[in-house]
């Protein structure tokens, strides 16, 4: 995933698009890029790294310009490499900065290739602004080059253009990445996402997958797939520029796992009348919808996905529906069957990912009825291909890490579990009790929060380790699973979770003094099981680490380190567990010294396959 900002206006738009460029580095930081219209020229900077080094460059040899595009990559073709680096030119007329994938770009290479064309870079991107050069060169304006260009290319794509002959004027489109179009007074502009431009506008037009938008400083003209003139609505944001600076927090991970409590009390607030679920905050038609419902299918990637195997046992346990989860990516690829009384659940943060997505795509293919979108992103493409939505409200996420956004979305799949359970097993009683439970545990995780100096005192155990495995079991495995996840995105040791019954089947061979071994334990029904799976790992000298509920009776000893967590025995405890795991993970990569928020090789959202 790439970020891409633009402007049109009266003013330098310079610094704006740095800003914005900064605002967007979680979105990628290979290399970032900038280019500038000067009268006849095309003026561009790129730099290898992160935005910082953009910015020091342009100090030293500035640029002004009303109009310009910039880039910050995250690299799919070709290496992370100043040439490499986005915005891509041809032949000192046109420039563009581009999101996603061509994948027909090998048969356009070698088109251009016999044409005269050359190439300066191993990207995909380069054949996009040669097509759009080429179109030019017939006398036709930049709107209609980039249109014609849009009919050869194959993949997912949002594009900036701006050209030299129209030095007012941005063209932009998308397919299957997002983009979107801030309105000004007098100015424009264009980005990846809505933060980029906070600081400029609160006015923003979402386009739809197949638009491209001719954009000037007075006026934005939107025609879509068809060629047709349209009109996409004017949205104001509620974001805040505040809302995604750092604050008094080292790193955005820290801060957003501080964050939680907030989070989840807005997932939950106006979703209730007293301890009764509305179910209104789904859509409309969602009762008749949820009466028609046999079964869920949960498609999701990474985090969400650890979020839906939660969910799973919940819905079966707790509503008594059939639940099956799978990845996105491997459901597209398959042939599922499905039930035409199955309600397909996406989740994701961004609502922007390119597998789950299509995954939502082929399953209206198979004949899915009805869908449901988990999302954080309002505007977000899986929220408009929805039938129903429930927003989780977490806020902007910068970290790489996912934290606020599991748990909210955990939250969030309660919700539902509620509303189909009402249908089956779950009665009066059982939703009054979950709802309390869901309306404690903001304070909740404010105690497990506490904990925080002395996870960063447990964390120091592993300033020399390589690898860690994870034990849980029930709906605690996908949190073992996510812990390890988070331990090896952000502090790159190796990390693997286990359900605790599977450990003797394998797994406990690699057990010795060098492999510390992370158990959550809840007090629910399978403790007894996971106590025994536990002195498996302690008879054979491992390093167990336990975090356990305070009501039980686990006690530190020579191989064993117990931290208390407040008490557990509820449905709603893996979140209470997620939150050590997430902490755990943060302290251990500042031991390391890695990049915290931007973790090497990995962007916020997958918005290309």
């Amino acid at each position: 995933m790439c970020g891409i900002v633009g402007a049109v206006a009266q003013r330098d738009v310079v610094p704006i698009l740095l800003e914005g460029l900064r605002r967007l580095e979680y979105r990628g930081y290979d290399s970032a890029g900038i280019a500038i219209l000067n009268g006849k020229n095309i003026e561009r900077k790129r730099r290898l790294g992160k935005v910082a080094e953009l910015s020091d460059l342009l100090d030293r040899e500035p640029l002004r310009g009303n109009t310009g595009v910039a880039h910050t990559r995250w690299a799919t073709h070709g290496a992370p490499s100043e040439t490499n680096a986005h915005p891509h030119i041809c032949r000192n007329r046109v420039a563009i900065v581009h999101n996603g994938i061509i994948e027909n770009h090998e048969d356009l290479r070698q088109r251009q290739g016999e044409n005269g064309h050359s190439f300066a870079s191993q990207t995909d991107t380069e054949v996009v602004v040669n097509e759009i050069y080429d179109h030019l060169k017939g006398g036709v304006s930049l709107l209609e080059a980039v249109k014609a260009t849009l009919k050869s290319l194959q993949g997912a794509y949002a594009l900036g253009v701006v050209c030299i002959d129209e030095p007012e004027t941005v063209v932009a489109c998308r397919k299957g990445s997002p983009l979107v179009i801030g309105i000004g007074i007098g100015e424009n502009f264009i980005a990846s996402d809505v933060a980029a431009l906070i600081p400029v506008t609160q006015r923003f037009i979402f386009l739809e997958d197949g638009d491209i938008a001719e954009i000037g400083r007075e006026t934005v003209k939107i025609y879509d797939e068809s060629g047709r003139s349209v009109e996409r609505p004017v949205r104001e944001s509620q974001l805040k520029a505040d809302s995604v600076e750092r604050g008094q927090y080292r790193h955005y991970m820290l801060k957003e796992i501080f964050e939680q409590p907030r989070a989840i009390a807005e997932t939950l607030e106006g979703r209730f009348n007293g301890l009764k679920l509305l179910e209104e905050a789904f859509g409309p038609g969602c009762s008749t919808i949820f009466d028609q419902v046999e079964r869920v299918q949960i498609l999701a990637c990474g985090t969400s996905y650890h979020a839906g195997l939660v969910a799973r046992y919940w819905f079966e346990s707790i509503a008594g529906v059939p639940c099956n989860v799978e990845i996105a990516s491997e459901f597209r690829y398959r042939d599922p069957i499905l039930s035409p009384k199955t309600l397909i659940v996406t989740v994701s943060q961004s609502g922007e990912t390119a597998d789950t997505l299509a995954a939502l795509h082929e399953a209206k293919r198979l004949g899915a009825q009805h869908s449901l979108a988990i999302c954080n992103v309002m505007e977000s493409s899986l929220v408009r291909d929805s039938d129903l939505v429930l927003l989780t409200r977490a806020g902007p996420e910068i970290g790489v890490a996912s934290t606020k956004a599991f748990t909210t979305q955990l939250v969030s799949l309660m919700l539902l579990v509620i509303a189909i359970g009402r249908r089956f097993k779950l009665d009066p009683v059982g939703e009054k009790k979950i709802a309390s439970q869901l309306f404690s545990l903001p304070a909740r995780v404010e105690d497990v929060l506490a904990l925080n100096d002395q996870i960063e005192t447990l964390s120091e155990r592993f300033a020399d380790k390589q690898h860690t495995l994870f034990l849980g079991r029930g709906s605690h495995f996908p949190i073992a699973m996510e812990g390890a996840l988070k331990l090896k995105e952000i502090s790159y040791i190796h990390a693997e979770a286990y359900a605790a019954g599977e450990l003797k089947h394998g797994p406990l061979a690699l057990v010795d003094s060098e492999m510390p071994v992370i158990a959550v334990a809840p007090n629910n029904p399978l403790l007894e099981k996971l106590k025994s799976n536990l002195q498996e790992v302690s008879a054979r000298g491992g390093q167990l680490i336990v975090f356990a509920d305070e009501t039980l009776k686990v006690k530190s000893d020579e191989n064993v380190y117990v931290l208390t967590v407040t008490p557990t025995e509820n449905e709603m405890s893996p979140v209470i567990f997620t939150i050590p795991l997430q902490l755990l993970a943060y302290h251990v990569a500042i031991i390391k010294g890695t990049d915290v928020d931007q973790p090497r090789n990995l962007a916020k959202s997958v918005t290309v396959e």
